[in-house]
């Protein structure tokens, strides 16, 4: 969840780590530090507690160093502060580690590394690392033989980034679980724990496997295993624009994010209809027609809004393909020792690709022999590499924390491989034809939803400060609501909950009061009269409704209303979720909340 960059090369290192970490500040941004160093140089060090800008107006000019690395932390051992911001350096002052992920043996090695004289500076994890590579470094060793014999004794998660002052020509890096990405340049080398640090630089990267280590130098790189096992790695072309890691005159990221996603449905579906048969075209799925017949159930994984996507999408496949499908947190999969099937799909959805949790459901699954399909938005990244087969997003980076339009792509995914599933099994042409032309129309209905933001931002003012929210939707609306109270609470902090409409009565009633609005789903599908009614008991009790509908209800039933655009009942609840972004983004606004950086939060969730 934190952010690494490293440079080797002819030019002065500091720039290029500066603004590297200020494009993966969105991963982690308690805290921020550099380390340089040169021929004869030795090592040069500044980290601050705070934002990158902070650590940026402590640099002194003359900072310079060929050979550097850099670090945006996300706190998980220790507070934010200046002593736990990583680089951290060994006492001798030699050797320099960065670190994304956790050493789950931290307290024992610290105890052993103590005993035998090390000097500690701060409570992190991390910095038993370095202490670590120092105790291996007698005269003469290799900083690749010490990094390695070190990380033999480590257990846990790591992508880390280690200099060394006596051999400055070198930065050696290894990953475990957390993404490691190298840049090659001309006469020149880049790392980075996320590619939007190097688009600028280059687009030629390399993807490290888990238990892989790289050697880098300024003319090129040498990976090989933990035991020291050569190994061949073959660059990959970057597609994605350096104009996608800006605000493009937006307030933030979000807001950019959230009026991308018409053209980001576009691209999500581009290639994949195919209007003939009136179906999907999924060649990345990497099974025929036979092998789909074969499959009884689907069972999707993923965390947070991934999750929430991957219940629209099990709510599809059930309405489309008429098998029997479920979502459940990633988190929980991976250790409730899950009975794997083999007449079962499974389906892992991570936007970054390299979300801890789901990565180790993936290998869990797979470990047990099952089949596996990725939905991720990050070509070549962990999850996509580790699946059988997939479908990539295709919405362009996503650097909110808070994710908008890589969720809408992910249902919109879900939609291609519900009808893709739908026309092999029982899905009738005039039923596939219609959902073909919903997704068509998609892209231009939820354009007709955001030009309603103004409207959405003065209803968002009037509720930003209430003391919560209740969600509700019923059937295809519940992952909606859920997903809308997921929004408002880690952008605004306005508490909110979400409830299945029909359970409203069974419990969370007895909160309706004026203080507590409910926004309530309602489309014009066949659940209408029930929904009307349930409004009817939310204003029988003084409670305030914001309604998203087709058609406005009474007024007696509605305070206020914001009305989508009709399209296929299955595909409705991919309209409806729009306008709750922005009622959660302008919310955030209205109590000047950081939008782009929630509490707390981080992009990228790589740890446990």
């Amino acid at each position: 969840m934190c952010g690494i960059v490293a440079y080797i090369g002819p030019k002065d290192a500091t720039p290029f780590l500066l603004e590297g970490l200020q494009r993966l500040e969105y991963r982690g941004y308690d805290s921020a530090g550099v380390a340089v160093t040169g021929k004869g140089a030795g090592l040069k060090l500044r980290k601050a507690k705070g934002r990158v800008a902070d650590l940026a107006a402590t640099v002194p000019a003359r900072f310079k160093g060929s050979t550097g690395i850099g670090h945006t932390r996300w706190a998980t051992h220790g507070e934010p502060s200046d002593a736990n911001a990583h680089p951290h350096l060994d006492n001798a002052g030699r050797f320099a580690v960065v670190h994304n992920g956790i050493i789950e043996n931290a307290d024992q090695l610290r105890a052993r590394l103590t005993a035998e004289g090390a000097v500690f500076a701060s409570e992190t994890d991390t910095e038993v690392l370095v202490h670590l590579i120092a105790a291996h470094s007698a005269e003469g060793t290799d900083l690749e033989e010490a990094v390695r014999s070190s990380l033999a004794l480590v257990v846990g998660t790591y992508g880390i980034a280690v200099l060394d002052a006596e051999q400055p020509d070198r930065i050696v890096v290894a990953r475990n679980g957390s993404p490691i990405v190298l840049g090659i340049g001309e006469k020149e080398m880049f790392v980075a724990s996320d590619v939007a640090a190097l688009v600028r630089y280059t687009r030629q990267v390399v993807h490290l496997e888990d238990g892989e280590l790289a050697v880098i130098r300024a003319e090129g790189f040498r990976t090989f295993t933990e035991d020291a096992r050569p190994t061949t790695r073959q660059p990959s072309t970057v597609d994605w624009e350096i104009d996608s890691y800006d605000t493009a005159g937006h307030a933030h990221f979000l807001v950019k994010e959230i009026h991308e996603q018409p053209a980001a449905v576009e691209r999500t579906l581009s290639g994949r209809l195919d209007e003939r048969f009136a179906t999907a075209h999924l060649g990345g799925l990497n099974m025929d027609a036979r092998e789909l017949r074969d499959i009884r159930r689907v069972k999707i994984i993923g965390c947070g809004s991934a999750y929430y996507a991957g219940q629209m999408g099990a709510q599809l496949i059930e309405e489309l393909a008429r098998i029997p499908a479920d979502s459940e947190p990633a988190s929980e999969f991976r250790y409730r020792n899950p009975v794997i099937e083999a007449d079962t799909l499974y389906v892992a959805v991570s936007q970054s690709g390299e979300t801890y949790d789901t990565l180790a459901a993936v290998q869990e699954v797979k470990r047990k022999g099952g089949r596996v399909l990725g939905v991720v938005n990050t070509v070549g990244s962990a999850i996509a590499r580790a699946c059988d087969g997939g479908i990539y997003l295709h919405a362009g980076p996503e650097i909110s924390v808070a994710s908008t339009k890589a969720f809408t792509s992910t249902v919109v995914a879900f939609a291609l491989l519900a009808l893709h599933f739908g026309r092999i099994n029982d899905l009738s042409p005039a039923d596939g034809r219609r959902i073909v032309e919903g997704l068509k129309a998609l892209p231009g209905q939820i354009r007709e939803i955001l030009e309603q933001e103004k409207e959405i931002a003065e209803l968002a003012a009037e509720y930003a400060n209430c003391q919560g929210m209740m969600f509700i939707g019923r059937v295809r609306g519940y992952p909606v609501a859920r997903e809308g109270a997921q929004k408002l609470k880690e952008i605004s902090y306005v508490h909110a909950e979400a409830y299945p409409a029909s359970e409203l009565k069974h419990g969370p009633l007895a909160l309706i009061s004026p203080e507590l609005p409910t926004v309530a789903l309602v489309p014009d599908d066949e659940l209408l009269d029930k929904n009307l009614t349930t409004l009817g008991e939310i204003r029988a009790r003084a409670g305030r409704v914001l309604a998203i509908a087709h058609r406005a209800p009474d007024p007696k039933l509605a305070n206020h209303s914001v009305l989508v655009p009709r399209n296929e009942p299955e595909l409705d609840p991919l309209l409806l979720n729009i306008p709750l972004q922005l009622l959660a983004y302008h919310a955030a606004v209205a109590l000047e909340r950081d939008v782009d950086k929630p509490r707390n939060l981080a992009k990228s969730v790589t740890v446990e």
